[in-house]
């Protein structure tokens, strides 16, 4: 459902790439004002041209005191968390700047920018968006550091939706499966495995669904939802 109100402001991590690259090109589209970070101001003129009307803020969320300096604009509709870093391995393998990239990025960062963005999303009754991932459900092996951020993130989303209901603020957890994204080939590569995209979620479904929270009227939210690959 579009809405019919004026122009509404969003605030993207990971705008770069996959389902974050989808979901600002989206809002884009429909004529919705999208701020993006970059990690770097080089990587913001990659995005602006990229993202053509995007606005770009310049903050590296392996760093994530970096979001402390962020200009933000007096509104935002919804702040969408879609960044994300993965490392694989067994707990005997992990090294401590395995754990902490991916708890920074992952977990520490999202907490950060949410605080610094939760004046604007007050203002506007906005959502809050964290893209976790089926991993934030449950652990596998090899895959505990990036579960324990994503579980984490987990519950990073249910505190604050307790804590900003009184404000407006909504917040929605998607739990994607395996996506057909660049990290997803990432992810094969490390496991060792041949990568086909068209055996796992497409991740303009997974963007869909996003758009679908956003657009959520006032009388509803969804808290958590879980996407999963259809049957093969």
């Amino acid at each position: 459902m579009t809405p019919t109100t004026a122009t509404r402001a969003h605030l993207v991590t990971g705008a770069g790439s996959g389902i974050g690259a989808l979901v600002a090109a989206a809002l884009l589209g429909r004529g919705d004002e999208v701020h993006v970070v970059a990690r770097s101001e080089q990587r913001a003129s990659e995005l602006a041209a990229q993202l053509p009307g995007a606005r770009t803020l310049v903050a590296d969320l392996a760093q994530p005191a970096s979001v402390e300096a962020l200009d933000l604009p007096e509104r935002l509709d919804s702040v969408v968390h879609a960044a994300g870093v993965v490392q694989l391995g067994t707990v005997a393998e992990l090294s401590v700047q395995d754990w902490t990239a991916q708890v920074q990025v992952n977990l520490v960062a999202p907490a950060a920018l949410t605080r610094v963005a939760l004046p604007a999303l007050r203002a506007a009754a906005g959502t809050v968006v964290l893209v976790n991932s089926g991993a934030g459900l449950f652990a596998h092996p090899q895959w505990s550091a990036y579960a324990a951020s994503k579980h984490g993130l987990r519950a990073l989303a249910d505190a604050l939706r307790a804590e900003e209901a009184a404000h407006g603020v909504r917040v929605t957890s998607i739990y994607p499966g395996r996506t057909a994204t660049p990290m997803q080939e990432q992810v094969h590569a490390q496991e060792g495995k041949e990568y086909d995209a068209d055996d796992w979620i497409r991740p303009e479904t997974v963007a869909d669904a996003v758009l679908h929270v956003l657009d959520l009227p006032v009388d509803a939210t969804v808290p958590d939802l879980t996407i999963k690959p259809g049957p093969r």
